[in-house]
């Protein structure tokens, strides 16, 4: 049976007598005292979000998960929509399910479904995703003063960012989903 200290993020555990996907983990060995891993994980069934402190070397029961290249289609206003790419079923999640996922989702855009016993509960995206800029502010000479040489700007999904003063509207960037960070020009 897998131990605490070899669980990583998305990854799915049964804590409590729940289905939990791990959605970080950060390991620490104080040094004094014994190692322990703090993991936040969010209940498949409910989208209760918790952190927990495992102890190093605790035993875990992983759940049986499978995943799948999927495609976001569209968002109704209630559920977004997708599609399993080898069997071309189409699913539904709710907004609540997919949480800061929903900021980075374009129509069409790859992503992979996780499923626990055929049933599909969670999305993961793509970690580096490309965005057009669709409104951005021109960055303004002495901006730089404060060391924060950044500014907002908006991408296609609606989704307001900071990013370099570079950055101009109708350019391409790539964003980490995982943070909702700039990481470059496309």
């Amino acid at each position: 049976m897998p131990t605490t200290t070899s669980i990583q993020k998305g990854m799915a555990i049964s804590y409590k007598n729940q289905p939990w996907l791990i959605v970080s983990t950060k390991f620490t060995n104080p040094g004094k005292g014994q190692a322990f891993t703090k993991a936040k994980l969010k209940n498949l069934k409910t989208d209760q979000v918790i952190e927990n402190t495992f102890k190093s070397g605790e035993a875990v029961e992983l759940i049986d998960t499978i995943r799948k290249r999927s495609q976001f289609l569209y968002n109704d206003g209630a559920d977004y929509h997708f599609m399993d790419n080898e069997t071309y079923e189409q699913f539904q999640l709710d907004e609540a399910i997919l949480g800061e996922a929903t900021k980075y989702m374009k129509d069409g855009s790859e992503c992979h479904a996780l499923y626990i016993e055929g049933i599909p509960v969670s999305i993961q995206l793509q970690a580096k995703m490309e965005f057009e800029v669709t409104e951005a502010a021109p960055g303004a000479k002495g901006d730089t003063a404060s060391g924060n040489a950044s500014k907002e700007v908006t991408i296609e999904t609606g989704t307001k960012l900071k990013v370099p003063l570079f950055i101009n509207q109708g350019e391409k960037i790539i964003i980490n989903t995982e943070d909702g960070t700039y990481v470059s020009k496309a």
